[in-house]
């Protein structure tokens, strides 16, 4: 009796392989952004506009600037972006003396909303090197979220502000990684992509770990435009980054 010869198949690609043995992009990927930061459309391949929420705590309204900056730049690359703040954890009879001024109109952020959002930027001021406790309150109340694994593979960024140069440009990402980690989410740093962050002709904030301000010992420094240019090509980076993941 004769034998039947199984008819070859061709082999399956990968989704993010092209076709045959390479490893160039297929055409799916090739529709997204050829440079991070740097995206050609205004939506992903999916049609959809991503969302990201820009969740930050401003006390003297350093940060809240510096998040403005990060949305400018995140429009700007084609996303949807949404300003959130903390909840105060200070009576406001504290925050008087502190002569801390009224709060901005932007939304109070809801951790339980957070899954809606394609990617997450924290803002966080410093306190001796680490997130503010108002920011920190904050994550501890993401533990449903965490248990239930909402947040895993979320991009995530960080812009910061601090009093002086030592005080905490890096350490303030460096320690809430941590938070970043346990959640699951991807850790978006900008590197040195911004050449800005190397410009020597004056004192500015900012580092390889994200956008940064330096507000002073008494607080009265307000952000510069070269602080405030990192920030929003922060936006521009974070945004090509999620529209690739997003796709």
């Amino acid at each position: 009796q004769p034998q039947l010869k199984p008819t070859p198949r061709e082999p399956k690609a990968h989704p993010l392989m092209g076709k045959g043995s390479g490893c160039g992009p297929s055409k799916k990927s090739a529709a997204v952004t050829d440079t991070v930061g740097a995206p050609a459309d205004a939506e992903t391949v999916s049609g959809k506009m991503p969302k990201v929420a820009i969740v930050y705590y401003s006390m003297y309204g350093h940060v809240k600037k510096m998040a403005d900056a990060v949305k400018d730049g995140l429009e700007s690359a084609g996303c949807e972006a949404t300003l959130l703040q903390v909840p105060e954890t200070l009576p406001s009879e504290v925050l008087e003396k502190m002569h801390a001024p009224e709060k901005s109109s932007d939304a109070v952020a809801d951790p339980h909303a957070l899954p809606e959002y394609d990617g997450i930027i924290f803002g966080i001021p410093t306190r001796f090197g680490m997130a503010a406790s108002q920011m920190k309150a904050f994550m501890d109340s993401t533990g449903g979220l965490w248990l239930a694994g909402k947040l895993v593979g979320k991009p995530a960024g960080i812009f910061f502000s601090t009093g002086t140069q030592g005080g905490g440009q890096e350490t303030t990402a460096l320690t809430f990684i941590t938070q970043l980690t346990h959640h699951g989410m991807v850790y978006v740093p900008i590197g040195y992509s911004s050449p800005k962050l190397m410009d020597m002709n004056e004192i500015h904030g900012g580092s390889p770990y994200g956008a940064g301000c330096l507000a002073g010992p008494d607080g009265s420094r307000q952000p510069s435009d070269l602080e405030l240019s990192v920030a929003k090509h922060q936006g521009e980076y974070f945004a090509g980054v999620v529209k690739k993941l997003a796709a």
